[in-house]
């Protein structure tokens, strides 16, 4: 039977706080052995799995890993067999060529076949090498029901959801995550879990990260307080399913889908104790930093997460989100200001307005920016703010986000073949005309 249950409240799930600490945690008292990790007999008739998120040898501040104690080890099933990947694409993204046009995409309807959360997977673009780790695949899901006997995990990289419409209750080896739009959750390489949908309907968007582990930005000249705060990170509490029947579990594995027979739900850990485990957090919490005077800083300045690379000062990717937050600076253009990157900007709208676009950028939309590729506020926005009255002006209704990147993003055949993509999109910025006047 099913144990631990949350029914449709995502008020009754439990979670420890902080980011990258080490947790101990049971669904039954006694099930953590007191002293080691692998004693010849584990507690109450379990076994003893560990699952290692980074080298053996990586230094102990990033070294990841967790002791599981569960019913059947996870190597008690039946081979796993090549499964269909519909939507789903993975490196190399070579299916067509990359322009560096700007692109921008309607939100992707909800189907109206019944689909969960793996079948509605919809690759939209993606860089590096997932064999390599390095670079990042992003996707779509769309789904309209949840995910029943079965599960996923992504042995390619760790997956950052980011929820635009309906609450899920996200059901992972280590315990049950809660989730609704205004919040992430982060499941890392290797963990497998299934999306139950709380809602008829659910949209959002993940960021398939190939790289180093997502951790927290560094604060440099900030200090010590600022942006997202350790302690408001969330790890679900142990809960476990002690099922029997006919399960299946896909696997993504180099890029492609593998499907594999249980006898028994995999999501059977009793206990559990390290510091490699799903996580949540609630972008309300973060704290913005912002210019007070003149000018605004880099949008550097917005990163939840980042995945560093091997090159200083230049992450794999990161995540950064545009939240409420007050504007008050002085003889300043407001907006986003007119640039042109060295990194690649993919960026999605969770809900309401964002404040360089006057139309065309719906929420559960999304548009893609890469290097070099001139872009900014469009015509409409730039007249506006270069006109106001510069009071202190508060954004409310607004959060969107963007996964920035050191490779180019190139877009998937469906990207660029779907109805949803908007081919007039250059179209904002003709209306910007000609000011320059010479003295005299």
């Amino acid at each position: 039977m099913a144990t631990n249950r949350p029914g449709k409240s995502l008020e009754q799930l439990q979670y420890h706080s902080g980011f990258g600490n080490e947790f101990a945690s049971e669904a039954v008292a006694g099930a953590l052995p007191a002293g080691q990790n692998s004693p010849q007999q584990a507690p109450l008739g379990l076994y003893a799995e560990q699952l290692s998120g980074t080298p053996f040898t990586a230094p102990r501040v990033s070294n990841r890993r967790t002791w599981a104690y569960r019913i059947r080890p996870s190597v008690t099933h039946k081979p796993y067999r090549p499964l269909d990947s519909r939507l789903l694409r993975s490196t190399p993204f070579v299916e067509v060529p990359t322009s560096p046009n700007q692109l921008r995409w309607n939100p992707i309807p909800i189907p109206t076949e019944p689909t969960d959360f793996v079948d509605g997977l919809i690759t939209i673009a993606g860089n590096g090498d997932c064999a390599m780790h390095s670079g990042v695949a992003i996707h779509i899901y769309v789904a309209n029901r949840s995910m029943e006997n079965r599960c996923f995990y992504d042995a390619d990289g760790e997956l950052l959801i980011v929820p635009q419409l309906g609450s899920l209750v996200v059901h992972t080896e280590f315990g049950r995550i809660g989730l609704k739009p205004g919040e992430i959750c982060v499941i890392q390489r290797g963990i497998k879990f299934r999306v139950e949908l709380l809602e008829s309907q659910a949209r959002g968007y993940i960021c398939e990260n190939f790289g180093g582990l997502f951790r927290l930005p560094d604060l440099g000249p900030i200090g010590a307080n600022g942006l997202a705060n350790s302690r408001d990170f969330l790890t679900p509490h142990a809960s476990y399913e002690d099922r029997d029947g006919d399960f299946r579990v896909v696997a993504k594995f180099l890029g492609g889908l593998w499907e594999a027979e249980y006898n028994h739900s995999p999501l059977d850990v009793v206990a559990w104790h390290g510091n490699y485990a799903p996580y949540k957090y609630d972008l309300a919490n973060f704290n913005c930093i912002n210019s007070v005077s003149f000018d605004h800083p880099d949008p550097s300045i917005y990163t939840v997460l980042t995945s560093p690379s091997e090159i200083p000062g230049t992450a794999n990717c990161d995540f950064v989100v545009f939240p409420p937050r007050w504007m008050v600076a002085e003889h300043t253009f407001r907006p986003p200001w007119f640039h042109r990157n060295f990194m690649n900007e993919f960026m999605g709208l969770i809900h309401g307005e964002y404040d360089a676009k006057a139309e065309g950028f719906l929420p559960g939309g999304a548009s893609l920016h890469n290097c070099m590729s001139g872009h900014g506020p469009d015509a409409a926005t730039y007249e506006k703010a270069s006109t106001m009255e510069l009071k202190p002006q508060y954004l409310g209704d607004t959060l969107a986000f963007m996964f920035e990147t050191r490779f180019v993003c190139r877009p998937t055949k469906y990207a660029m073949d779907t109805a949803e993509l908007q081919h007039d999109y250059f179209e904002c910025w003709q209306g910007l005309k000609k000011n320059f006047q010479t003295k005299g």
